[in-house]
């Protein structure tokens, strides 16, 4: 029982993070799922920021990046994969970068919008756009193109990181199911929020080398870190707002059928329908894809088991999927919790409630009651 009584409509669940439990049910082929599908991700996530951080680098203010997907290196074979699409699809990667970006949030959008990132910046401009006069002229008569280039450039490298961060956690916590360390939901939840709370005050620096000088960007007197500045922004970004897939609701303004706030978006992974997946247009797709590739045997015999098999695997990695991101929003909420959870402090209990009422609210609208058999 929670310590406060509530009347939320979703307080079962309140009652489940008391219990030590999670939003997902614990049960062997959750368990299943959730940490095979994880450790898909971890290597897909490990390509992808790879490239996000090779793109903040070294495609620093390039206007025209051609081989931004290219960080092994451009040759033919390459070049041919490329064509063919035989390789990791970086623009879901940068389809994340963008939602981040537009949607903001946290110090890490703060500071690139203050007069001291401006200040910072010019020089770093100044030194990429020497010896080049068409640019010069592009930078003075669009003052603002530039510096939103390098802002961009930021979420590039901030997003890669993080998901350095979260690949190294993903991929470890693969191996200790393995090796029967990890055997329940609530262990994964713990394994999670325990990689989250380690990292939580790593500092967020970006600098660039232009002609072999360096050029702070997030300078450390900026103070960003990886949890509050980087992962909630994240996770409020790609979990909750998300962005609306074309072809799926109508841009036409005068339909009414997306919301003028960015605050009211809910199409983020928790919200999201894995129905539509493979279809032309959602993003997601293109993750699903990276994921099949890494698939472990386990997961891939709960999908054979299925009536139809890997007819509709992309759906199936996408339902698995969206249950760890279930369990990894838990490890979230767990570990942003005000206090302790067996406070006996009535204010404390009351401050706990309160922000765990919170949370509920926001998922009334969720997938949540769906993953629940």
């Amino acid at each position: 029982m929670t310590p406060i009584n509530t009347c939320h409509r979703f307080a079962n669940y309140i009652d489940r993070f008391y219990q030590g439990q999670s939003l997902l049910p614990d049960n062997p082929q959750n368990v299943k799922e959730v940490v095979g599908i994880l450790d898909s991700y971890g290597y897909v996530l490990n390509a992808y920021q790879i490239n996000l951080q090779h793109i903040a680098d070294r495609e620093f203010l390039e206007v025209f990046p051609f081989f931004k997907y290219f960080n092994d290196g451009v040759s033919v074979n390459q070049l041919f994969k490329h064509l063919w699409h035989d390789r990791i699809n970086f623009e879901y990667a940068e389809y994340c970068m963008k939602i981040m970006l537009w949607h903001g949030g946290g110090k890490l959008e703060q500071y690139i919008e203050s007069p001291e990132f401006r200040v910072l910046i010019e020089s770093a401009i100044q030194a990429k756009i020497k010896g080049k006069p068409v640019i010069k002229l592009l930078h003075r008569i669009f003052p603002e193109f530039l510096p939103e280039q390098i802002r961009q450039s930021v979420y590039y490298n901030a997003l890669g990181q993080f998901w350095e961060v979260m690949s190294e956690i993903f991929l470890k916590l693969g191996k200790a199911y393995e090796q029967g360390k990890v055997t329940s939901i609530p262990q994964v939840v713990d394994w999670v929020k325990a990689g989250l709370v380690a990292a939580a005050g790593n500092p967020i620096n970006y600098a660039v080398e232009i002609d072999g000088k360096s050029y702070d960007i997030l300078p450390p007197s900026a103070n960003l870190t990886f949890l509050m500045d980087v992962a909630v922004p994240y996770v409020e970004a790609v979990f909750f707002r998300g962005t609306p897939f074309l072809g799926t609701v109508s841009y036409n303004a005068q339909a009414h059928q997306i919301p003028v706030a960015q605050d009211e978006f809910t199409y983020g992974a928790l919200y999201a329908d894995p129905l539509p997946i493979g279809c032309s247009g959602i993003p997601p797709t293109l993750l699903m894809q990276d994921m099949r590739h890494y698939i472990p045997s386990y997961l891939h015999e709960i999908y054979q088991s299925t009536k139809r098999q890997e007819d509709d695997l992309l759906v199936k990695i996408c339902q698995s999927f969206q249950k760890s991101m279930y369990c990894v929003t838990s490890a979230t909420i767990l570990g942003l919790a005000p206090h302790a959870l067996d406070s006996q402090n009535p204010q404390e209990q009351a401050t706990n409630m309160a922000y765990f009422e919170g949370w509920m609210d926001r998922l009334l609208t969720s997938q949540l009651p769906n993953i629940q058999d």
